[in-house]
């Protein structure tokens, strides 16, 4: 569970970063689950555009993403997400470490 500290270095750090995925019609399927999985091990935080299209509202989706990827909803504002998760790589150089600094 994070802080509201953490919680907003975090959405410090995102609001430097890009939308790597979005999110439209078509349902949350598994090979989704393993894109994101993937992109969260790699760079810890993502941010993900849902689509006016979309299937589910932001924060539905939010919900949905953070459990499927074991990861936390950092914010849900407009139509972004944006998700974290502690890197699994062991060697990885990591914004966890920045944030389990802040109490």
């Amino acid at each position: 569970m994070l802080t509201s500290k953490q919680r907003a270095k975090l959405k410090s750090i995102a609001a430097n970063i890009e939308s790597l995925y979005q999110m439209g019609k078509n349902e949350i399927d598994e090979n989704y689950i393993i894109q994101l999985s993937a992109a969260l091990d790699a760079k810890e935080i993502i941010k993900i555009k849902v689509l006016e299209t979309a299937a589910y509202t932001p924060k539905e989706a939010a919900e949905i993403l953070a459990e499927k990827t074991d990861s936390e909803v950092v914010q849900v504002i407009g139509s972004k997400i944006i998700l974290y998760r502690k890197s699994r790589k062991k060697d990885k150089i990591d914004i966890s470490k920045i944030i389990e600094s802040i109490k």
